[in-house]
């Protein structure tokens, strides 16, 4: 299907499917916290998981503070110290860190906090039209955890290269990493 510009002249194809993009640094910390949860209770260096993704350790030192800062990660300091999550992935919702990371999900000028002038607002369907398209979204989100994310942890593991780490369960057997994230544990 193409569209048609003035004078009968095919414009690009429709086949492309138009995006709601994501910040960088959120994305960033998507995958930060997947590489933690998928790591189990070990820590984890930023440079760790900057080589598994091939990615900035600048960038990730800032995404490493912001999670800090938001509670989603805590950081051990010194020898043996590193990254990991703060509480369980099974309660880490994706809809909360998006919005707690994504400066404004203004799709628009006219949403705030921008608030762009923009003469037809009283009379406007578009604003409405697309702030529900932000929400469902959202709720697209809210239905999943970071556990939900790296359930096939294993290969996750493989791919990024990860050892998992074990844990002594609560009957004093040593449990798998997977195990643990699904009962809470990390």
């Amino acid at each position: 299907m193409y569209l048609c510009l003035e004078g009968g002249a095919p414009a690009a194809p429709l086949t492309e499917k138009p995006a709601l993009r994501l910040t960088v640094h959120t994305d960033y910390a998507l995958r930060m916290l997947m590489y933690l949860a998928v790591k189990g209770g070990g820590p984890a260096t930023i440079a760790e998981v900057a080589s598994a993704y091939g990615i900035s350790k600048a960038h990730l030192n800032k995404v490493a503070h912001r999670l800090g800062l938001t509670g989603y990660v805590k950081t051990v300091r010194g020898k043996g110290g590193g990254l990991h999550l703060a509480r369980p992935a099974g309660e880490i919702g994706l809809g909360d860190v998006v919005r707690r990371l994504e400066p404004d999900m203004a799709l628009v000028p006219c949403f705030g906090p921008v608030d762009a002038a923009c003469p037809i607002v009283p009379a406007c369907g578009l604003r409405g039209a697309l702030d529900e398209a932000r929400q469902a979204f959202l709720a697209a989100l809210d239905r999943h955890t970071l556990a939900d994310l790296v359930r096939r942890r294993e290969a996750l593991g493989a791919l990024l290269g990860v050892r998992q780490a074990l844990h002594d369960g609560p009957d004093g057997h040593t449990g798998t990493a997977s195990q643990d994230l699904d009962s809470g544990r990390t």
